[in-house]
This record gives structure tokens, sequence and C-alpha cells, in this order.
């Protein structure tokens, strides 16, 4: 069976209803663009960035509230100490790997200076994002990619960011996820969403995570204890000597009128939708988290208050099962769309065996598949 998403295998995760593209995507202005890097020329490349971009790429010059949480910090995430001071985002997000957020951070620092006249942004802002704060997420696939080589450029950043659209997401071997492993198969990236209907209105919720982390006999999908059925004789592991731990990044999206302190709440519950399937927050884990809300805006340099709407936290828990819903199946969709890879010194990571998935899925739940 080809690579698909976990939908296309007649599973579903969850009691909420999907967006048109069941991506981050579908919450209204959030655009997601890829920089793939695969080269077998000189040093393996297996790598590349993945950028988030709120607010069909105003979010240089209207603000978004945000929060985040580390479940494990054996990672990196630039820009945490202003999400926590100031309670938002004022750039789009990347992800990449261990050693590329420096070059993938000052990329974005460089690139608003480019694109401010597309937003009627006065100088005197646009110079001050030089010393911008983005939110940069990694994660380590030295085992798939020679990372010592450093591939991922400035350049790359500035195509990752321009490519940025709405509409479906490519899933799994693309972008930050090109090179990830994820419960001993092949990971990468995933995305899901959910629609929360209130009486007032209707919002989004978004997820998309970057998977590379956990332990074969660990995964389940919907209950089922998948990773335990799949044996090793019949897939190999792709370690020689397995590293310590693995990481996950969750970026969380919504356009719900959210105040910070909300935004961080639904990032740490995107650790329920990791426990789902398998994720337990190893030591040399980096397991970090990031929700942002676009429902209030946040002009650059305004001179009066600022009007604000905040859902009651009364109205909380339909976001906050959405998040753990959404990001289960994303991490899911990241390891359905994920194709076998070889890569650096010829080593194998195979790809989630889908035949034998739906197998083990009607073997647990013979009338739900």
């Amino acid at each position: 069976m080809t690579q698909a998403r976990l939908r296309d295998l007649g599973i579903t995760i969850g009691n909420y209803p999907t967006g048109t593209y069941n991506a981050i995507t579908d919450v209204p202005g959030v655009l997601v663009g890829h920089e793939t890097i695969i080269s077998d020329e000189g040093r393996t490349a297996r790598t590349g960035v993945t950028t988030i971009v709120p607010r069909e790429g105003a979010i240089w010059s209207d603000h978004a509230f945000a929060g985040y949480f580390s479940f494990n910090g054996c990672g990196e995430m630039t820009g945490l100490p202003w999400v926590a001071e100031s309670g938002l985002i004022h750039t789009p997000i990347a992800i990449t790997n261990t050693n590329s957020v420096g070059v993938v951070r000052d990329a974005l620092c460089a690139y608003p200076l480019e694109i401010a006249s597309s937003f009627e942004v006065p100088p005197s802002i646009a110079s001050s994002w030089s010393g911008s704060l983005p939110v940069v997420g990694e994660t380590w696939d030295g085992w798939l990619n020679d990372i010592e080589a450093f591939h991922v450029t400035r350049e790359h950043t500035f195509r990752a960011l321009k490519a940025a659209r709405t509409g479906a997401v490519a899933e799994g071997n693309v972008g930050g996820g090109t090179g990830m492993i994820c419960h001993e198969f092949k990971g990468g990236i995933g995305t899901s969403s959910r629609i929360i209907k209130y009486a007032h209105a209707n919002y989004t919720v978004g997820v998309l995570v970057q998977a590379n982390y956990g332990s074969r006999n660990l995964l389940s999908i919907g209950g089922v204890p998948v990773g335990r059925e799949l044996d090793f004789s019949q897939i190999a592991s792709p370690w020689i000597e397995p590293p310590k731990g693995g990481s996950i990044i969750v970026v969380v999206a919504t356009d719900a009128p959210l105040i910070p302190v909300q935004c961080q709440r639904l990032a740490r519950r995107a650790t329920v939708g990791l426990a789902r399937v398998g994720g337990v927050g190893s030591n040399g884990s980096g397991d970090i988290f990031i929700a942002f809300a676009t429902g209030n805006h946040l002009p650059v340099g305004s001179q009066t208050p600022i009007d604000l709407q905040m859902l009651p936290h009364d109205h909380m828990d339909p976001i906050i099962e959405a998040v753990a819903e959404a990001t289960e199946e994303s991490i899911l969709n990241a390891l359905t769309a994920a194709d076998t890879m070889v890569g650096y010194k010829g080593r194998t990571v195979y790809g989630l065996p889908l035949d034998e998935v739906t197998r083990v899925m009607r073997k647990y739940r013979p009338t739900s598949i």
C-alpha cells in the first residue's frame, strides 16, 4: 500500500469534525511552506525547513497572542523568553534540524526587510525588525542526514517563507521533517485540524508537528497497540545503536479570541495528544510546544489602547479537547505519509507498513475499519 493520510485507511481519530483540508491551514490566514533538501552529491543531505506563517504574512505588522510549554527540554526553540514576557509572536514560526536553528533564526530576522513594503509598514518600524526574536524549533535528523554539513542556508529559509500557501499541506518526508524518525519508523511533518461550534461563532484549531521521537513498542493508534504488533523481524529497526530519546515540535494555531494564558493552556494540551500515540517525554527528548491565536489583532506601533476579546475560561474545554485530537492525528499523519528513506552512510529507515497497520486495526476493531 502506498503511503497515505490516516483517514485514507478508514481510521478516524477523535470526536470533532475536521476542516476542509484537515490541516493547520484550515485556520484562516495560516500558511505553510516547505523547503526540502535531498542530495547525494558530496555530503548527504536529508533535511530542510518548514515555515508556519500567520495572518497571510501580515504577522510582521499585526502580531498574535501566544504561549508555549516545554514537556521535556532537551531541545531548542528560540524566542521563547519574549513569548513568555510579552505573550505574543511577531514573526512566522520555523522548524528545522538541530544544527540549523541559528541560520534559520537569522534568516527570519532578515526576511521582513525584503517584504516590509508589501504591508505598508513605516521604515522606522521595519528597521526595528533587524532585532526581532523569531520562534524557530528543531529536532535532530543526524541519522539520515549528514547534519555536520550544515546544509540549510538563509536562502532555503527564504524559499520556504515565499512558498507558504493555504490549502493541503505536504506531509512526511518534507521540509524540516525530511530526515526525521518517529517510533522507529520514518517520521516527519504531519498536520490536522478541528472545527469547534459555539452558539456565537465557529472556531478552527489546527496543529502541525515535526515528529522525531519514540519507541516502536509504545506506538498506539486509536488505543490499539500497533507498535507491539509490528515485529522487528518484519520491519527492521533503523538503529544500530539507538540514540537516547528523540524530539517533537508541536505548533498549535486557532482563530479563537484567546489571550496569552489561554494559548499557554492549549500548548500544554498537546502533551495529551502526544501521550495517546505513545510519547512519554524521555530524558533526551526535546518536546516543545507553542500555540498562537489570531482572534485578536495587535497592530504594530499602536498609540492607543487595543480592544481585545477573550473566550471565557469556562468555554475552553472544546478547544482543549480539539488540540489533543488534532495533535494525535497530526503525529499519525506524519507516520502514515512518510516513505522509506535511505540516507547518510546508507542507513535505511522504513515507512510505517500501512497494510500491516490496517490488518492490526481490524484484528482489534473488526467492525470499525
